[in-house]
């Protein structure tokens, strides 16, 4: 195995192809020996393949994760982390997976082993986002930095060219906010722009070539910096944004980070150029805007709101519940600069400054 590991804030996270398969050492290194293994219904499969190397130190399986962590479904999950006697939890997936386990270990205060199957990048981050009546929140909490994180390339082998593309997507959103973000420094600007140089690099690689484990293994590196990112800043326009647009209109969360990205970089470039400037020069593109959104394109990622299912009567709500609670961002929002950003989206028009 070509395996390497770094620590971050206390936290484990090791890369490298079959990595997956050590996770009963993992959780000896935990001191514990009854995990409860998470999935998406779509990934249960991978629940049993990562309790068939737990052995008897696999407690059970919970197979409902769902997309911005409904607390309908944490209570459920709850539930069955009681009745199974559960020490420690292991989150096998994306983004909804990971915020599951997130979201139990806030409540239960057991360690958590993430192995993501995306490029998302939570499993990096202190910060869990839950929905409840239609409206997402976010918190920011060390309980729910996972302990270990197992990058395995093989599991991210066989992700669908739209997945890949947009998680990747997703996981830029981070570094590209992180440029401008107001308490940035320049260690994490670094990081946030390895993350990008990385993931440019490996995506147009991976949409060629998906088995190609090398770019596989250096796009987890780059989804991992990015999330470092992510968990370091405090985000503004692009992810309150698409915040309101997954929580409160259900709209797919990497497929919405596609969308949005360009359009909320090219709205602050007009305030910050020449922070955003590194962007264009990676895409060798005219803005970091219109660079961005060349570059979905040529992934073959969505472009409007519209592919996504959200209508155009729905976007002045989105405008309102965007702009009621206030936050950092280095441009003034506007409800009318607001609204024809989402108008642009929906429509999938090139960002222009």
């Amino acid at each position: 195995m070509d395996g390497s590991s770094t620590e971050l804030y206390n936290q484990s996270v090791r890369f490298g192809v079959g990595v997956r398969r050590e996770v009963l050492a993992e959780v000896e290194s935990l001191g514990k020996q009854r995990a409860l293994v998470l999935t998406t219904p779509e990934q249960s499969h991978l629940s049993l393949e990562i309790a068939e190397y737990l052995g008897s130190s696999a407690g059970g399986v919970f197979s409902s994760a769902t997309m911005h962590t409904p607390v309908e479904v944490t209570e459920k999950a709850l539930s069955h982390v009681n009745s199974t006697d559960a020490d420690c939890l292991i989150a096998v997936g994306g983004g909804s997976t990971i915020g599951l386990s997130k979201a139990l270990a806030l409540r239960t205060n057991l360690p958590q082993i993430a192995i993501p199957t995306t490029y998302a990048g939570s499993e990096a981050t202190p910060i869990l986002g839950q929905t409840e009546n239609g409206v997402k929140t976010t918190l920011k909490d060390i309980r729910v930095l996972p302990e270990t994180i197992l990058y395995d390339p093989e599991l991210v082998a066989t992700l669908p060219k739209s997945m890949s593309v947009n998680s990747g997507l997703n996981a830029m959103a981070h570094a590209a906010e992180g440029l401008y973000a107001e308490d940035r420094t320049p260690e994490t600007t670094a990081l946030a722009l390895e993350g990008l140089e990385t993931l440019i690099k490996g995506l147009s690689k991976v949409v060629k070539t998906p088995d190609d484990l090398v770019a596989r293994e250096n796009t987890q590196r780059g989804a991992w910096a990015c999330g470092t990112v992510l968990g370091r800043l405090g985000m503004s326009l692009h992810h309150k944004l698409c915040h309101t647009l997954g929580g409160s209109f259900n709209l797919p969360h990497a497929e919405t980070h596609a969308v949005i990205l360009p359009h909320a970089i090219a709205f602050n470039e007009v305030a910050e150029p020449d922070l955003l400037k590194p962007i264009s020069t990676l895409l060798e593109g005219e803005s970091a805007g219109t660079a961005l959104w060349d570059f979905a394109q040529s992934l073959g990622a969505p472009l409007s709101l519209a592919e996504l299912g959200m209508k155009v009567t729905e976007l002045e709500r989105a405008a309102d519940l965007a702009t009621q609670n206030s936050y950092w961002n280095p441009r003034e929002i506007t409800p009318e600069a607001l609204i024809a950003l989402l108008q642009n989206a929906q429509a999938g028009t090139r960002p222009g400054i």
